[in-house]
């Protein structure tokens, strides 16, 4: 795979480290475009781009089709509030319904084989933020997306979901890095200052990364877009504000990198999030992430953003700004995660209704308890 990927023109290499989204629910002669354009190694959908199941797997297929290099091809599908799959089957129940690692098996299960079947190949789940009753009493977007109330129930639920995800097909991304748990504003809307201590942040919201990086079984990462005042690593940009840590080369490359030793995958989050957006431009975004060790760039919304994020970075490369060199030690991890890519299953509209019969099923149970 790697050898596939560096034979790419530089353009198309470039384009490997962008995770886009698409405008709608078809690949239309737009749509075309702009992933033969961008060349992306990733591809997420959202809400707007699914109708229901053959459609959605129509989709998929014609990405997959149109794709020199198979992509990724993710969705945030957690249950709960983040739940992309409403129109086509019964709403999964939320990570915090979760009572043990057991129930996190059955939903990752269920997950798995749903989105096998739909034809993707990744998900970008489980969140792994720790909110204690304290954290809980902030209004950060996190809302029911937690497993448990400790880092205990975290790791292990989350880590049992995660086992279960990739044993089925599945890619799992922890997320969201180093933890928005403490967070007491919403990224989707501003930059969080988060003011945890160097012990908390330590003792606490790295604890489950610690772990399943320990464990073997964490292949990709999700950088939140968050800023930790009272941390020593935290980096100051050069208008003076705080710095992101999706952003920052001390949170990738030496908390990611160095301290916890993680030399799998680590994208963004959105990068047309208010946290970023508000901030810097979607160009000086992509370059500022990739300098900082980010192997993927999640721009999933604007076409226009994602060709201007693009554009900045095949110029900073052309500049010398980025060396090609960074680019490829991207493009390594990139490979070796797609080799770990599973076909789809065969189309089954019929097993999608059962597995909907399923989930009924499941929250039927969860609420009796």
């Amino acid at each position: 795979m790697i050898e596939q990927l560096r034979a790419l023109p530089l353009k198309e290499r470039i384009g490997q480290l962008f995770f886009i989204g698409i405008p709608g629910p078809e690949a239309d002669e737009a749509t075309r475009e702009l992933l033969s354009e961008i060349a992306p190694g990733g591809v997420c959908l959202f809400a707007r781009n699914i109708r229901e199941a053959g459609q959605t797997r129509r989709l998929l297929d014609n990405i997959r089709g149109v794709s020199k290099v198979t992509p990724f091809l993710s969705i945030d599908q957690e249950g709960g509030l983040v739940d992309r799959l409403r129109r086509i089957m019964t709403p999964l129940p939320a990570a915090h319904k979760m009572r043990n690692a057991a129930d996190a098996v059955r939903l990752a299960e269920i997950i798995a084989e749903t989105l096998r079947i739909l034809g993707f190949n990744m998900d970008f789940a489980p969140v792994v933020d720790v909110i204690d009753d304290e954290r809980a009493k902030h209004t950060n977007g996190l809302f029911s997306r937690e497993f448990g109330r400790s880092k205990e129930d975290v790791t292990a639920m989350a880590g049992a979901f995660l086992k279960t995800l990739q044993d089925s097909g599945i890619i799992g991304c922890l997320k969201h890095f180093p933890g928005l748990g403490a967070a007491k504003v919403d990224s989707h809307e501003e930059l969080p200052q988060v003011e945890v201590s160097e012990s908390e942040l330590t003792e606490i919201d790295l604890y489950p990364y610690r772990e399943l990086f320990a464990g073997g079984e964490a292949k990709a990462v999700m950088a939140a877009h968050t800023a930790f005042p009272l941390i020593g690593l935290q980096e100051i940009d050069q208008s003076g504000k705080l710095l992101p840590s999706s952003l920052s080369n001390n949170f990738i490359n030496t908390l990611l990198r160095g301290t916890l030793r993680f030399d799998g995958l680590a994208i963004t989050d959105d990068l047309e999030m208010g946290a970023i957006v508000k901030n810097y431009g979607i160009g000086d975004a992509c370059k500022m992430a990739v300098g900082a060790g980010i192997d993927m760039l999640a721009v999933c919304a604007d076409p226009r953003a994602i060709r201007e994020g693009h554009q900045a970075v095949w110029d900073a490369v052309s500049r010398g700004e980025l060396s090609e060199d960074r680019i490829d030690e991207s493009l390594v991890r990139i490979a070796a995660l797609k080799e770990d890519i599973a076909d789809p299953f065969e189309f089954d509209a019929d097993r999608i209704g059962e597995l909907s019969d399923e989930v009924a099923a499941f929250n039927e149970d969860l609420n009796r308890n």
